[in-house]
């Protein structure tokens, strides 16, 4: 039997370039950069040309007076391109300062009274929510973490991820941190 092997190219592909004219100028790119192109000014923001946009930062921090104060390096939420991102809260009683050592349903229920405090001051809610982070020191407290957590959302809820953790800030038993949009 005699096989021929024949050595497979490739089909030529047109290079097609897109012209475009933003400021009666003339910018020519191939089809595939000008669809990169386009999906990043998409997810920047239709303003990205204005001058009024380009004056405005690009991330805001919050501070919140109603929730705990960072206890360290970090902001308790940054507002960016219509998002809030909500650091981590733990069971931190906002008015006194004091940590909570309760079971894990109080701690739950006062972190995320913490996170609520942080959105609302951020101009967003827990309605608004997109994407939580759960840590647990143990996951066996998942249940009655959940549980509390089910008071604080309704449907449709944010996208969550529930993970145990070798050791949380304070030897707390939750943090939760939270993406909502504005």
């Amino acid at each position: 039997m005699n096989l021929k092997r024949e050595k497979y190219e490739e089909p030529k592909a047109k290079k097609e370039f897109l012209i475009i004219n933003p400021l009666k100028g003339e910018l020519k790119m191939k089809r595939r950069e000008a669809l990169v192109t386009l999906s990043c000014m998409a997810l920047i923001g239709p303003n990205l040309f204005s001058k009024e946009r380009r004056s405005k930062p690009m991330k805001k921090e919050i501070k919140s007076a109603n929730a705990p104060k960072a206890i360290g390096p970090y902001s308790q939420a940054i507002a960016a391109n219509g998002f809030i991102f909500a650091s981590g809260q733990i069971a931190i009683d906002p008015k006194s300062g004091e940590l909570s050592t309760g079971s894990i349903e109080e701690q739950t229920r006062l972190v995320l009274s913490n996170l609520k405090a942080v959105l609302e001051d951020a101009g967003s809610s827990l309605d608004k929510a997109v994407k939580c982070t759960v840590f647990l020191q143990d996951l066996n407290d998942y249940g009655e973490m959940n549980a509390v957590y089910g008071e604080f959302f309704k449907a449709p809820y944010p996208a969550r991820a529930a993970v145990q953790v070798a050791r949380l800030p304070k030897d707390v038993k939750v943090e939760i941190e939270a993406i909502a949009v504005i």
